[in-house]
């Protein structure tokens, strides 16, 4: 009985040790969900991307530039949500120091709110 009881108590340690343990991968693998707020960058000032779309959109502004996924590593008109390429708005009656508009793959466009002066690595 009392090695029955041992067994029964080892595996079950060993089971919740195990299940405890850090994934290292996990720990290693920094994507944009890791980031604070999925962002774009134009023109020195970061502008956090909304779950709002507008419509009237104005002129275009600039693109991406810069893509990356981790964190801490961006410089010029950078996103770590849209690749490089994607086309930056003015909305019709919003200031850019208020928000700008994120032209998406399906032809919609994303607001984006103005966070504040980027910091570039």
């Amino acid at each position: 009985m009392r090695i029955n009881y041992f067994m029964y108590t080892a595996i079950i340690s060993i089971v919740l040790l195990t299940g405890c343990a850090k994934n290292d991968t996990e720990i290693s693998n920094n994507t944009s969900e890791e980031w604070a707020f999925a962002f774009a960058a134009l023109d020195g000032y970061i502008y956090q991307i909304s779950d709002e779309y507008v419509k009237d959109i104005n002129k275009e502004l600039g693109e991406v530039t810069t893509y990356s996924d981790v964190e801490g590593t961006y410089a010029g008109n950078f996103s770590n949500v849209y690749e490089e390429g994607t086309k930056y708005y003015s909305i019709n009656g919003i200031s850019t120091k208020e928000a700008i508009a994120i032209e998406e793959e399906n032809g919609t466009y994303r607001k984006a709110v103005r966070d504040g002066k980027a910091v570039e690595n």
